[in-house]
């Protein structure tokens, strides 16, 4: 009999627990009055906009001060399978993965490997083939890769054009065969032009200097430091196969699946990540800062080095005219976007592959963030209409910039005001 009284109590106490452990907010945002109201107003605008724009599944969680206070789930991670979407589905962030690879160059950088400033020639003298109508390749330096500033095209195989073909070419040797065939399309430093190439050569740069796989170098140095234990690159593991979101491709009405586990090849340093939520928020604390956890972040990479990666290299102009927000000014960092917007500063990052869309925005100063993830990208039959994952991403970002970011700025919790130093 006090055998079973027992157990009712541990029940209701692990019962009492999981309710509160799940309500998103309760302990964290206690003092914010206007947190919960702000989250309720966008679950229904978010589920909303989902559904109008024909999304299978999405992830959401909003990050202050290293907690995760409010979280959302939609849709299915698979159709086939009616399997939902939930805490452990696995997206692929795609061009996210450039910032991994930014923080590697600057590990290196800090332990004596290698400088900024040098050029990417040094590393890799096949460049010495590209065409550069705008001076020496030796003025192209690994800061002007960093900041996407160096002058090489946007995609990294442009000559992809029949279904059967490979997503990406497979092997270094294939890059080099077309650099005879690869122009430099403006001076290095002139100005910003996104591209994938060029961070591949980063890529290349980790593999030489470390003799490891970029894969394994990540691994080591990032993954199991930060306890990204479900983190990965391209293929699923055996044993994660069954939180591995699917994704979709919705034009013209039709809904059609992506090929799974997309082999992204050579360009893994530029978008080959897949990683659940969880793991996913342990590096946006890393990002963030925590002064309980400061010492092991300083050991992947001490904090003066990474508000580096924050800082602008270079304005980024012609914005798209759909995306401008309210008094908007973007830069480009070290592999960070940089976005003033709504009077507020973001750090962040988007990624967009195989039907996958994912983002995150990141405001050091209020120490809230974002994370959101799609399994599905719908194309519009013309511009302004609907279904459009893209757009939909967009204004899910304007209206978080707008209406909650700003309770925070109004209700800021300082770490002495929470019992801890800082």
């Amino acid at each position: 009999m006090i055998h079973r009284k027992l157990l009712g109590i541990i029940f209701s106490l692990v019962s009492i627990a999981l309710i509160f452990s799940f309500k998103p907010g309760i302990a964290e945002v206690r003092k914010y009055a206007d947190f919960e109201k702000a989250m309720e107003k966008f679950r229904v605008f978010y589920t909303d906009a989902l559904k109008e724009n024909g999304v299978v599944g999405s992830s959401f969680m909003f990050i202050h001060d290293n907690q995760v206070i409010a979280k959302e789930f939609y849709g299915l991670a698979n159709i086939e399978q009616n399997r939902k979407v939930d805490e452990d589905s696995i997206y692929h962030w795609a061009s996210i993965t450039k910032t991994f690879t930014g923080i590697a160059i600057m590990q290196l950088r800090d332990r004596g490997l290698l400088n900024l400033d040098d050029p990417i020639i040094k590393y890799i003298p096949e460049l010495k083939d590209v065409y550069n109508p705008h001076g020496q390749m030796t003025e192209i330096t690994l800061r002007h890769l960093l900041s996407h500033s160096a002058g090489f095209r946007g995609p990294t195989w442009p000559w992809k054009d029949k279904p059967w073909q490979p997503h990406e070419p497979l092997h270094w040797e294939q890059l080099v065969a077309m650099f005879p065939y690869t122009e430099i399309l403006f001076k290095p430093g002139a100005k910003f032009s996104y591209s994938n190439l060029g961070i591949i050569f980063l890529g290349r740069v980790i593999e030489l200097l470390t003799t490891d796989d970029y894969e394994v170098y990540i691994d080591k140095n990032i993954f199991k430091p930060l306890e990204m234990y479900r983190s990965y690159f391209d293929t699923t593991p055996y044993h994660l196969l069954k939180y591995k979101c699917q994704s979709y491709f919705l034009q013209d009405g039709k809904l059609t699946p992506a090929i799974p586990d997309v082999n992204t090849g050579i360009t893994v340093s530029n978008g080959g990540l897949n990683a659940p939520f969880g793991d996913m928020v342990k590096y946006f604390n890393f990002l963030m800062g925590n002064p309980e956890k400061q010492e092991i972040f300083d050991q992947i990479l001490k904090r003066s080095s990474l508000e580096e990666m924050f800082q602008p290299q270079l304005e980024i102009k012609d914005l798209d005219p759909d995306s401008r927000g309210e008094n908007r000014r973007d830069a480009m960092g070290l592999t960070f976007f940089i976005e003033d917007n709504y009077g507020l500063h973001f750090i962040g990052h988007s990624g967009g592959q195989n039907a996958f869309v994912t983002h995150f925005y990141l405001n050091p100063d209020l120490r809230a963030a974002y994370i959101i993830g799609f399994n599905t990208l719908a194309v519009p039959a013309e511009r302004g209409k609907k279904p459009d994952t893209r757009a939909l991403d967009r204004e899910i970002k304007d209206y978080l910039f707008k209406n909650v970011f700003p309770v925070f700025l109004k209700k800021k919790i300082s770490f002495t005001e929470e019992g801890r130093s800082g």
